[in-house]
């Protein structure tokens, strides 16, 4: 069955940073888009990064200059690089495969 399983979320002080990790299982995962999402206490689950399967690479603007989306086919991976981080990154960060699959989410707060 397809897993996605994230790691690398945690506390971080602002201006720090942090890389996510999406290992992905159970489809032919170099055949489809992956991306990064986000949703904080009260707002909705809004796209932050994505990464198609030939490679073309989308942002969210907020997050534009700061973050990073990467890919590993070699190893089923989907990397988030997280830099400059601000307390409005503060959210659960989700992985989500093109094929309609969502992981269970990692907790990354920015905070002093």
């Amino acid at each position: 069955q397809v897993q996605l399983v994230e790691s690398g979320g945690g506390l971080v002080q602002p201006g720090g940073s942090l890389r996510l990790s999406c290992a992905a299982s159970g489809f032919t995962f170099r055949s489809y888009a992956m991306g990064w999402y986000r949703q904080a206490p009260g707002k909705e689950r809004g796209m932050v990064a994505r990464i198609s399967a030939g490679g073309l690479i989308n942002y969210a603007d907020s997050v534009k200059g700061r973050f990073t989306i990467s890919r590993d086919n070699a190893k089923n991976t989907v990397y988030l690089q997280m830099s400059s981080l601000k307390p409005e990154d503060t959210a659960v960060y989700y992985c989500q495969a093109g094929i309609g699959y969502w992981g269970q989410g990692t907790q990354v707060t920015v905070s002093t």
